[in-house]
Protein backbone atom coordinates (compact mmCIF):
# COMPACT_ATOMS: atom_id res chain seq x y z
CA UNK A 1 0.00 0.00 0.00
CA UNK A 2 1.39 3.39 -1.00
CA UNK A 3 0.21 6.29 1.17
CA UNK A 4 1.24 9.78 0.13
CA UNK A 5 0.61 13.19 1.61
CA UNK A 6 1.03 15.89 -1.03
CA UNK A 7 1.46 19.41 0.27
CA UNK A 8 2.52 22.80 -0.99
CA UNK A 9 5.34 24.51 0.91
CA UNK A 10 3.98 26.17 4.05
CA UNK A 11 0.54 24.55 3.84
CA UNK A 12 -1.28 25.41 7.08
CA UNK A 13 -3.28 22.16 6.92
CA UNK A 14 -0.39 19.75 6.30
CA UNK A 15 0.18 18.76 9.94
CA UNK A 16 -3.54 18.18 10.56
CA UNK A 17 -3.83 16.03 7.43
CA UNK A 18 -0.85 13.91 8.48
CA UNK A 19 -2.37 13.49 11.95
CA UNK A 20 -5.60 12.23 10.35
CA UNK A 21 -3.68 9.64 8.34
CA UNK A 22 -1.69 8.45 11.37
CA UNK A 23 -4.83 8.15 13.50
CA UNK A 24 -6.72 6.27 10.78
CA UNK A 25 -3.85 3.83 10.27
CA UNK A 26 -3.77 3.20 14.03
CA UNK A 27 -7.57 2.76 14.20
CA UNK A 28 -7.42 0.10 11.50
CA UNK A 29 -4.25 -1.57 12.78
CA UNK A 30 -2.44 -0.93 9.50
CA UNK A 31 1.31 -0.40 9.48
CA UNK A 32 2.42 1.45 6.38
CA UNK A 33 4.82 4.31 5.73
CA UNK A 34 3.49 7.74 4.79
CA UNK A 35 5.43 9.40 2.00
CA UNK A 36 5.51 13.17 2.38
CA UNK A 37 5.81 15.04 -0.90
CA UNK A 38 6.22 18.81 -0.90
CA UNK A 39 5.82 20.69 -4.15
CA UNK A 40 3.33 22.37 -6.46
CA UNK A 41 0.33 20.32 -5.30
CA UNK A 42 -3.26 21.00 -4.38
CA UNK A 43 -2.67 20.92 -0.67
CA UNK A 44 -3.19 18.86 1.33
CA UNK A 45 -3.95 15.80 -0.76
CA UNK A 46 -3.98 12.26 0.60
CA UNK A 47 -3.37 9.51 -1.94
CA UNK A 48 -3.82 5.78 -1.40
CA UNK A 49 -2.07 3.99 -4.28
CA UNK A 50 -2.37 7.15 -6.38
CA UNK A 51 -6.08 7.71 -5.73
CA UNK A 52 -7.22 10.92 -4.04
CA UNK A 53 -9.29 9.94 -0.97
CA UNK A 54 -11.56 12.96 -1.40
CA UNK A 55 -12.23 12.59 -5.13
CA UNK A 56 -11.88 8.88 -5.81
CA UNK A 57 -9.66 9.47 -8.82
CA UNK A 58 -6.38 11.11 -9.76
CA UNK A 59 -5.43 14.14 -7.66
CA UNK A 60 -6.15 17.67 -8.84
CA UNK A 61 -3.35 19.40 -10.69
CA UNK A 62 -1.70 22.64 -9.64
CA UNK A 63 -0.68 24.38 -6.47
CA UNK A 64 -3.67 25.58 -4.47
CA UNK A 65 -5.23 25.32 -1.03
CA UNK A 66 -7.90 22.64 -1.04
CA UNK A 67 -11.34 23.35 0.28
CA UNK A 68 -12.17 19.64 0.47
CA UNK A 69 -9.72 18.73 3.21
CA UNK A 70 -9.15 15.03 3.86
CA UNK A 71 -11.63 13.85 6.49
CA UNK A 72 -10.99 10.98 8.89
CA UNK A 73 -13.97 9.08 7.48
CA UNK A 74 -12.75 9.36 3.87
CA UNK A 75 -9.19 8.36 4.81
CA UNK A 76 -10.44 5.44 6.92
CA UNK A 77 -12.80 4.29 4.16
CA UNK A 78 -10.02 4.41 1.54
CA UNK A 79 -7.58 2.52 3.78
CA UNK A 80 -10.18 -0.08 4.71
CA UNK A 81 -11.26 -0.59 1.09
CA UNK A 82 -7.66 -1.01 -0.03
CA UNK A 83 -6.83 -3.42 2.79
CA UNK A 84 -9.96 -5.48 2.07
CA UNK A 85 -9.34 -5.67 -1.67
CA UNK A 86 -5.71 -6.71 -1.24
CA UNK A 87 -6.02 -9.38 1.44
CA UNK A 88 -3.49 -12.09 0.76
CA UNK A 89 -1.64 -10.13 -1.91
CA UNK A 90 1.94 -9.00 -1.36
CA UNK A 91 2.53 -5.31 -0.77
CA UNK A 92 3.54 -3.56 -3.99
CA UNK A 93 4.21 -0.15 -2.40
Amino acid sequence: MRIELLTAPGCPNAAAAKKVIIECLADLGIEAPIRDRIGAYSSPTVLIDGIDVMRGDAPPVGEACRLDLPTPQRVRDALHAHASSNTGRPDRG
